[in-house]
């Protein structure tokens, strides 16, 4: 049998290593186009073109320092909040410049979950996955807030696990239950995308299997894309792969199709382990 995972349905976005990226085609729900951004006038993400199809897992993996991490943060525009940054290109959300919208706004489309759990230290279970809402002043009847509470925890799998709880804080959960509370606080937005920041660096293996559970659950519910160090975890769970190397976009693919036969020397070399 063939694993779903690794034997995506859609059709292969096409990336130009030179000049504009092509139009978005559909399935393509996000583009990056000769993005480059970095820090101090120093350019870490260098000319990247790439086009993310919806309702699946895209995984960006290469070695530490490669710029990744920086290009996951224009995304959502939350690069720009450092003083010393800078960015330059396009990024497309459904055609639409991100840099044109409202941030704010574009936060609610667009979900970030970082490295390390970081559920709101002083709020409850219940005010964790609600702060989205919250913070944005959204007033809703009580019954309709426990309804996302229950429906947004059972979607991560945590529900039952906090039913009991959730007027407790966050942070006595697991770190592994900490970061599906992350998760649930991004999902319960209804997000179009969700960025995933080596979301289980910092956990166990068997907290790391459950998020890696999840976030194969979660593909056709949202986009999902996710920064990886892990060779083998973004083999296991996502349908694209982007491999990026000292800035530059290297190779970017079907999973399946890049491990397997890769079309550029550094993607095989870093898969051999040969650097990274």
């Amino acid at each position: 049998m063939e694993d779903p995972v690794l034997n995506p349905v859609v059709p292969t976005p096409t990336i130009e290593s030179q000049g504009v990226a092509p139009a978005a085609e559909p399935g393509i729900i996000l583009e990056a186009r000769n993005l480059v951004a970095g820090f101090d006038g120093k350019d870490v993400v260098k000319n990247v073109s790439l086009g993310v199809p919806a309702g699946r897992i895209t995984a960006v993996m290469g070695p530490s320092g490669c710029g990744k991490t920086t290009f996951m943060r224009c995304i959502n525009r939350m690069h720009e909040l450092a003083s010393n940054a800078h960015v330059h290109g396009q990024v497309l959300l459904d055609g639409e410049d991100v840099y044109r919208l409202n941030p704010i706004l574009l936060r609610r489309r667009i979900g970030m979950v970082f490295q390390r759990p970081n559920p709101f230290p002083t709020m409850s279970i219940y005010d964790n996955v609600v702060a989205g809402y919250n913070l944005n002043g959204a007033r809703m009847p009580r019954v309709e807030r426990d309804r996302i509470v229950e429906e947004t925890l059972r979607r991560v799998a945590l529900w039952d696990e906090v039913k009991v709880s959730l007027y407790r804080r966050g942070t006595f959960l697991s770190g592994g239950q900490q970061q599906r509370l992350c998760i649930a606080r991004a999902m319960a937005m209804k997000p179009e995308i969700i960025l995933l920041d080596e979301p289980t660096s910092a956990l166990d293996p068997k907290a790391t299997a459950a998020i890696e559970e999840l976030v194969v659950s979660l593909k056709g519910v949202v986009t999902i894309i996710q920064v990886t160090h892990n060779i083998p975890q973004a083999a296991r769970i996502s349908d694209f792969t982007a491999f990026i190397h000292l800035g530059e976009l290297v190779e970017f693919g079907p999973t399946r199709t890049l491990f397997t036969v890769p079309k550029d020397k550094r993607t095989e070399e870093y898969l051999s382990g040969k650097f990274g």
